[in-house]
């Protein structure tokens, strides 16, 4: 059974309890859970000046205390309720050691698979989805990614060292080569520049995922890319990868790789929002560095993307048509 942390704490009513998402229950009894957030507290270290994403997951869970459940005029409904989403505290991990951590995390993940829930992960910067398609694989055949990030995360990392092939910039290329997913059939959203490999795009293509840069993506319109998405991969079980540097630093500033010419707070939220009909099978949210971050607004963001992606596995499970 997988180690699993209580968050921080706050103050609930007269008692003190763990600090959730949402201020939904704690509980690791996933029995009538269709949907389960997991923290995971974990960053490689490597970042020369933004460390910190091992904090995010606290502080996200702070932030979504501002953030109200129904979003009308585009969900009138309620996805904690309906999907009876519980916070199962935190995989048991340690910054930078990697392989202990990620056994871990995958672990951790596997038992919230093994209930038939889904998982919705708080990072952690973007080592974390790694071991977490580790486990989404063995439970959904025929895996497919839907990355949103600024970065492909596609980079060579050859190197014998573990810090050298697993890091934030190499994850699915290591998901690639130990064929968790169905690469062909992938994509990657929003990538753009500048970046310290000129080829990393083309490389992203050789591997065999499709791209869809950041300038393609607002020259054809984010709701058009959307439908496109959709099209391309209705029916496909989906994994939902979301980095928080998908936003411009303007509105999302404490992340580890901030990259000018994002989405706005509105673009990026309608973006997810046009994603309803995707079967998402799991998701995670991160890149979250709170020394880096002005006033928890990424974080605060970060928790609304949590419930637009909770809002979406509703309309996977088939609760709202």
């Amino acid at each position: 059974m997988a180690k699993l942390g209580v968050p921080c704490i706050h103050k609930n009513g007269p008692f003190v309890g763990p600090q959730t998402f949402m201020n939904i229950p704690y509980s690791t009894d996933f029995s009538t859970a269709e949907a389960v957030v997991l923290g995971v507290p974990f960053d490689g270290g490597l970042h020369p000046t933004r460390i910190g994403s091992r904090t995010g997951p606290a502080s996200i869970r702070e932030q979504s205390q501002l953030v109200r459940p129904f979003q009308p005029p585009h969900a009138t409904f309620n996805p904690l309720e309906l999907l009876q989403v519980v916070d199962c505290g935190d995989a048991d991990t340690t910054p930078s050691i990697i392989e202990e951590s990620f056994i871990e995390i995958e672990d951790a993940a596997s038992e919230i698979y093994s209930s038939k829930a889904v998982p919705l992960a708080l990072g952690g910067d973007g080592n974390i989805t790694l071991p977490l398609l580790r486990a989404a694989s063995k439970a959904h055949s025929n895996l497919v990614v839907v990355h949103i990030d600024a970065h492909t995360d596609t980079y060579r990392g050859d190197g014998n060292q573990d810090y050298m092939q697993f890091n934030v910039a190499t994850t699915f290329t290591r998901a690639a080569e130990e064929a968790l997913i169905d690469v062909g059939s992938s994509i990657h959203v929003g990538a753009r520049g500048p970046t310290n490999d000129c080829g990393v795009f083309n490389h992203t293509r050789d591997v065999g995922y499709g791209l869809i840069d950041g300038t393609e993506l607002f020259n054809t319109g984010l709701k058009n890319t959307a439908k496109k998405i959709i099209k391309t991969l209705e029916g496909r079980s989906v994994y939902l990868c979301f980095d928080m540097d998908f936003f411009d630093p303007s509105c999302a500033p404490g992340v580890c790789t901030p990259t000018w010419g994002g989405a706005t707070s509105r673009e990026g939220l309608e973006f997810l929002q046009s994603l309803a009909g995707l079967n998402i099978v799991g998701a995670d949210i991160n890149t979250v560095s709170p020394p880096h971050d002005s006033c928890g607004m990424t974080a605060f963001l970060a928790a609304t993307v949590g419930l637009e992606i909770l809002s979406l596995i509703c309309y996977s499970k088939k609760l709202i048509q």
